[in-house]
């Protein structure tokens, strides 16, 4: 059988549809219709004459994602009619793809920015009305790196910061999410400008370049104009090695000198550079402080030995180290005497006239504001030389007797202790005694005719001696208790003259007396008056300093016979004789009826010896006689 194939091509008879408007990325969906569809067995869809679709049963073809590339579409249909086979072709049809966003624009917020300064970048495009429900994002990039994170949903992109080095082209893209579409944009060229340093300087953080020594000491770099990389370096005069560097974007620097020392003082300065030549700053000079040392404070006194009222001592403080100006400060016992400043160092002085109240520990203080420092105590004691004495007697009658035992009494209403005080007669020493303590001083006297007169006293602390007025004193006979001492010493006189003409010669005792000086009275001093004739001014008392001295002459013995015998049992002795004499204790006695209780004897013995019968008759006469001469007999009392 014969089959024919009729190609028609009849106008209007098949038309291939497209929807519209469609945009990029857009689904379009592609619809062959013919004037008897029911004839139609198949249809083929065309792009750009290459099949893309066979379809027997559905009406309409998707195409995904169309692009704006100009392609063109047409279809065919077929049927069979009466054992003819037919086709119709439908006329082509280019599908107006519509663009959905611009290619992005890239625009800088300067195109030369002076460097360190912020930069704007922004990414423009728009989509049309009919697809601004779409979102889009934007990535930005210089040269081929990418700036920031990566994708972003704004179209604007800020960098804080631009150096010299971010110099570069610059472009962006913008991308929509759905669908997935790309466009970038043209590349913009961005030139970072770069501005030279000028004006640095340098400072140190404490003012006025004065820094403490051991402490730490920082230099501040610092330039008012000036861009990008810095390079910072510090210098001293006199050092060809430099101090430190430092290379940072930032208008300032520091460096830190840890724990300066006395060599660290000097002229510092610092350069800066940014790749257009260095630039010095003014140099400044650094002065190291140091903190005052411990002061030592000395008295200057006018006289090397004892400081006196009246007095004006020299209070001097110096410290040995220390930074001027140095304020010093004087303390009497914590009390502030005053204060005195140092300009330019050293010491100073501080002038005190001195009073009683003076005495006690003086220091100072020096302080130059790094601290104050406090010398140890000097004490220093206010002498105050003894007032005129005043010399008393007791008991204070007018007239006394002899035989009374007299008190002498000295004293000073003033004077610094330790006191000696002399007692005179007649500017005849009678002794000495002390008041370590102060206060005064007694002097006990058993009195005799020959201590009538003028007596005075003496008082010296080191520091001159002071005398009291003369004070007479006058007797006006003997005592009840004296005259029967006396009659007493006759009889005993009468008695020992008679054993004196029967003995040959005095027992060898007297004889030693009398080599020896004679008998020396109870009380009576140590010294001769010529020895002693003024008292010393800063030599010790050669008595003891508790215990007045008295002095009673030995006339004033009273000899009393207690026994005799004759041949007491011995060959060569022929006479013996004991006399007693009665002197008073040192304990002075306020009246003279108290100080016979404290009378106690003192034994007196002489011999005559028996001449040897070997012994030539002269020989004999002449021991006797010697130890005759030795006897205190008691009409020697009576003399008195």
């Amino acid at each position: 059988m014969w089959n024919f194939y009729l190609v028609r091509k009849e106008r209007d008879w098949l038309i291939l549809q497209a929807s519209h408007p469609v945009f990029e990325g857009d689904d379009v969906d592609l619809r062959c219709r013919g004037k008897k569809e029911k004839d139609i067995n198949e249809k083929i869809y065309y792009r750009n004459n290459k099949v893309i679709r066979r379809d027997y049963n559905s009406e309409v073809v998707r195409l995904h994602s169309v692009s704006r590339d100009n392609s063109k579409y047409h279809c065919t249909a077929s049927g069979e009619s009466f054992w003819i086979r037919w086709e119709e072709i439908s006329e082509p049809l280019k599908i107006q793809v519509q663009e959905l966003f611009p290619h992005p624009v890239l625009r800088a917020s300067s195109s030369e920015p002076i460097e360190g300064s912020p930069v704007s970048l922004k990414c423009e495009t728009w989509l049309p009305p009919l697809r601004s429900h779409i979102q889009l994002q934007f990535c930005f990039f210089r040269e081929d790196k990418v700036l920031g994170s990566g994708w972003i949903d704004s179209p604007e992109l800020q960098i804080l910061t631009m150096w010299n080095e971010d110099s570069g082209s610059y472009w962006c893209q913008a991308k929509a999410v759905t669908p997935n579409i790309i466009k970038k944009s043209l590349r913009s060229r961005i030139r970072v400008q770069r501005i030279p340093v000028s004006d640095v300087n340098l400072e140190i953080q404490s003012p006025g370049g004065q820094l403490i020594e051991g402490k730490d000491l920082v230099l501040i770099c610092s330039v008012a104009k000036g861009t990008g990389t810095v390079t910072f370096s510090w210098h001293r005069e006199g050092t060809e090695r430099r101090l430190g560097r430092k290379i940072q974007r930032a208008l300032s620097a520091e460096l830190q000198i840890a724990a300066v020392r006395g060599q660290d003082a000097g002229r510092y300065y610092c350069s800066a550079d940014n790749l257009y030549g260095p630039i010095l700053s003014k140099r400044i000079r650094v002065t190291l402080r140091s903190p005052v040392s411990r002061p030592v404070l000395t008295v200057r006194a006018p006289r090397a030995r004892a400081v006196v009222v009246g007095d004006v001592v020299e209070l001097r403080c110096e410290t040995q180290s220390g930074s001027p100006p140095i304020l010093y400060r004087f303390y009497h016992e914590d009390v502030t005497l005053g204060s005195s400043s140092a300009p330019s160092g050293g010491g100073v002085s501080f002038n005190l006239s001195l009073t009683t109240e003076h005495s006690g520990n003086y220091s100072c203080e020096a302080n130059n504001s790094l601290g104050a420092q406090h010398s140890e105590a000097v004490p220093l004691r206010v002498t105050v030389p003894v007032s005129r004495p005043v010399l008393t007697f007791n008991p204070a009658r007018a007239q006394v007797v002899v035989g009374d035992l007299l008190e002498l009494r000295c004293e000073v209403q003033r004077g610094s202790p330790p006191i000696l005080y002399w007692f005179y007669h007649e500017d005849v020493i009678l002794g000495n005694t002390s008041a370590p303590f102060g206060g005064g001083a007694s002097f006990n006297l058993s009195l005799t005719t020959e201590h009538s007169g003028n007596y005075s006293c003496g008082a010296d602390n080191g520091l001159g001696v002071q005398r009291s007025y003369m004070v007479t004193l006058n007797f006006t006979g003997l005592s009840t208790n004296k005259v029967i001492h006396i009659t007493v010493g006759i009889i005993g006189w009468l008695l020992s003259m008679l054993g004196l003409a029967a003995t040959a010669s005095l027992v060898s005792h007297f004889r030693t007396q009398r080599k020896s000086g004679g008998l020396r009275a109870t009380g009576t001093p140590s010294y001769s008056p010529k020895e002693h004739r003024e008292p010393s001014r800063s030599g010790p008392s050669n008595t003891d300093p508790h215990r007045p001295i008295h002095s009673e002459p030995a006339a004033l013995m009273e000899l009393q016979p207690v026994y005799s015998n004759v041949s007491p049992g011995h060959d060569n002795l022929v006479y013996s004789q004991i006399w007693s004499s009665h002197h008073t204790k040192e304990n002075p006695a306020p009246s003279p009826k108290t100080h016979q209780k404290d009378e106690e004897p003192a034994i007196i013995y002489s011999e005559v010896k028996k001449a040897h019968p070997d012994d030539h008759e002269g020989q004999a006469h002449e021991d006797a006689a010697e130890n005759y001469e030795n006897l205190p007999c008691a009409p020697l009392a009576l003399d008195r």
